[in-house]
């Protein structure tokens, strides 16, 4: 009886272990072939392989804000733009885990029979509004090509893919992958003018945390990451069953070809040659730093806290096994005594 219910215990507590944790991820945007590596991360299992259950929430368009619901609580993940640093800097205890597009993916995009060849080429030209906490590398762009972009006329109207069509103003912020398809698609020709062929090269679509669920959580924290990299991976070698899985379950509203489309766009983006999977250094971010005016003091201030320091995975099923001896000489002891007894 006593070797029974010290069964059952153990039992009980590796079932403890391996209970399902279940966390929110917070998308920037919409359902699409972009977050293809958190659903693949879901889909294949790798998730569920770690014990976590993981519900992916797209962000509501009209106020796609990712800091508030992972500040907030409402998501203990959540996929952000650079701006993050700044939030950091503000006293926002948020935690960069890794850039999934090592590159903006906003450009500015121009008629192909457009005067607009270079950002020196804005100076009194009309643009669309730019959202100076998204997407402000398109605005340091033309500043630091001496475009003074407080005397640039904003257009304000709505539908702006169709004044832009019909010549009422120049350049239109775009996401690399959604309006040029759209004009493509159309047979309106065009060319993007983009922050990376500037200099302005900074990370987006971060995946990130908040300081407290690294601190109450960390074994956590390190299976998503491990796990959402993993789907990351996996999306990139099979991109055709990705943008499958995409259209199927998340986004049946785009077409494959759609999805494809943005799929060949972003792999550039996520996997550039000579870079790891979701990389990030110091350098780099010490240059966005400058991009968005931030005082070296300051970026020090929050630098080593600010990049997530990950475990190797090894480690942390070590200490499983650590634990797991720990309990079996704690059972074998009782055992052992009454062994003993009994022979006596």
């Amino acid at each position: 009886m006593l070797l029974k219910g010290l069964i059952i215990v153990l039992c009980v507590f590796c079932g403890q272990i391996k209970a399902q944790e279940s966390v929110t991820l917070q998308l920037k945007w919409m359902h699409q072939f972009q977050f293809a590596g958190y659903y693949m991360a879901d889909q294949k299992g790798f998730y569920k392989e770690v014990g976590i259950d993981v519900t992916i929430k797209p962000a509501n368009p009209m106020m796609p804000n990712t800091f508030d619901a992972v500040a907030n609580g409402e998501a203990q993940f959540g996929v952000g733009h650079s701006g993050i640093l700044q939030q950091r800097i503000d006293g926002q205890p948020f935690v960069a885990m890794a850039a999934i597009l090592q590159f903006s993916p906003y450009c500015w995009m121009v008629k192909d029979t457009s005067d607009i060849f270079h950002p020196r080429d804005f100076i009194n030209k009309r643009i669309t509004s730019v959202s100076r906490e998204d997407n402000t590398e398109l605005l340091i762009m033309l500043k630091r090509s001496a475009v003074n972009i407080e005397k640039l006329k904003i257009y304000k109207g709505e539908d702006s893919s169709q004044a832009w069509i019909e010549n009422k103003f120049d350049a239109m912020q775009v996401y690399v992958t959604t309006e040029p398809y759209y004009m493509t698609q159309q047979g309106v020709a065009h060319r993007l003018i983009c922050p990376q062929r500037y200099g302005m090269d900074v990370y987006s679509d971060i995946l990130f945390t908040s300081e407290t669920m690294l601190k109450k959580h960390p074994q956590t924290v390190e299976k998503f990451y491990q796990a959402s990299l993993k789907g990351w991976r996996y999306a990139m070698m099979n991109m055709d069953e990705a943008i499958a899985i995409t259209q199927q379950k998340y986004a049946p509203n785009k077409s494959f070809h759609q999805l494809a489309y943005e799929a060949e766009v972003l792999k550039d983006y996520i996997v550039p040659p000579t870079t790891n999977l979701g990389n990030m250094s110091m350098a780099k971010w010490r240059l966005i730093a400058d991009l968005y005016g931030i005082q070296q003091n300051e970026f020090d201030k929050v630098k080593a806290s600010f990049i997530y320091k990950y475990q190797e995975p090894e480690s942390i099923k070590l200490s499983w096994m650590l634990i797991a001896a720990i309990i079996i000489s704690i059972i074998s002891i009782p055992l052992y005594l009454r062994l003993i007894f009994s022979k006596k």
